[in-house]
């Protein structure tokens, strides 16, 4: 893996959560994207080199409604940039991590995305990304 990619944070409502991660962060939104086939809507903000992610529920059925339900607000993922994605699937399934979805899918942020279960992460939801690279 080779850094950090983004924190992603669930909120139960972007339009007020954008402004208030704004003036925590002292810059503005520069990326607001729908993924329809998770029922998500996402917003990304800079922090120097790191990414935030605010995501939003847009079906009360999505994996993050379900995460508000249960968890309420806050940190949802770490996110983790990866050069070749199925590989580190491989890599890390060898290890002995349950990986959620074994085939990555396209998530926000022109990115390919894969969790690992966080029953085998200390609690915490990991997601690698790779960058989709176009041509």
């Amino acid at each position: 893996m080779e850094k950090i990619e983004h924190i992603g944070i669930a909120v139960k409502d972007l339009e007020a959560s954008n402004p208030l991660f704004a003036k925590l962060l002292g810059v503005p939104q520069y990326k607001m994207e729908e993924v329809a086939t998770e029922g998500v809507r996402t917003s990304f903000f800079m922090s120097g080199p790191n990414k935030i992610e605010l995501l939003e529920a847009t079906n009360p059925d999505s994996p993050i409604a379900k995460f508000l339900e249960k968890k309420g607000e806050g940190i949802h993922h770490v996110a983790f940039a990866v050069d070749d994605i199925v590989s580190e699937i491989a890599r890390l399934k060898q290890e002995g991590f349950q990986i959620l979805n074994e085939t990555p899918k396209k998530g926000a942020d022109n990115k390919l995305v894969a969790f690992l279960h966080p029953k085998g992460t200390n609690g915490v939801l990991v997601e690698l990304c790779q960058e989709i690279k176009e041509g």
